[in-house]
């Protein structure tokens, strides 16, 4: 089973930007939906964003529009653009393909570790 590899997490003051990174060691464009979750400090892990194995973005979370854009290239990554980031983005990241279903969800799929993001006032 394919894993993805989340990467760009960081430490940034609020109102700025950072670019997560999933990628795998195999195509996922055209094989695989991608999504973003996140869980903050002691709270449940929650849904973000998420791209259609074709490349088009299928949702956002509300928290997040229109502050986050989610693509993908034609290969083996997909990316989370986040811009004007407030202290309460704060978290770890999670990246998740799924192939089986059109979209991801919590109980499917394949999962990465995680990317923490902090984003300080």
């Amino acid at each position: 089973q394919v894993q993805p590899v989340e990467s760009g997490g960081g430490l940034v003051q609020a109102g700025g930007s950072l670019t997560l990174s999933c990628a795998a060691s195999e195509k996922t464009f055209g094989v695989y939906a991608t999504g973003w979750f996140r869980r903050a400090p002691g709270k449940d892990r929650e849904f973000v964003a998420a791209i259609a194995r074709s490349g088009r973005p299928l949702s956002y979370a509300e928290p997040v529009k229109p502050r986050f854009t989610i693509y993908r290239n034609n290969f083996n990554t997909t990316f989370l653009q986040m811009n004007n980031l407030k202290p309460e983005d704060t978290g770890v990241y999670y990246c998740v393909l799924d192939g089986y279903y059109a979209t991801v969800s919590e109980g499917s799929g394949s999962w990465g570790q995680g990317t923490q993001v902090i984003v300080s006032s």
